[in-house]
């Protein structure tokens, strides 16, 4: 399986890389934190590290650490406006629950 993204999250995080004027792609992973334990990290990646997995969807590099790979393994990657509010969200279908505010998660 991957990481995959909608079109919606892929374009926003090509703007991004685009504005930024440097990235080879997006790391997606996984820090233990919060109510549930577990909370995603995006963050823009200049180089690779070793052990890295890349996935590629719509032209952008997904990287993914392998620790972080076995928890997120076939989540896709969103970005949604709703009013205000705006930014990427995660259907992970390894998460089992998120604490109430949403910012962790288990699985």
């Amino acid at each position: 399986m991957a990481v995959t993204l909608t079109d919606a999250a892929a374009n926003r995080v090509l703007a991004f890389l685009s504005n930024r004027g440097k990235g080879i792609g997006l790391r997606v992973g996984i820090k233990t934190t919060g109510c549930s334990g577990l909370a995603y990290v995006l963050e823009f990646v200049d180089d690779l590290d070793e052990g890295d997995e890349v996935f590629e969807d719509k032209d952008v590099k997904i990287i993914v650490d392998a620790k972080s790979l076995v928890y997120i393994d076939g989540t896709e990657l969103d970005y949604t406006k709703e009013g205000l509010n705006e930014g990427f969200k995660f259907s992970n279908p390894n998460q089992k629950d998120e604490c109430g505010c949403g910012e962790s998660f288990t699985v």
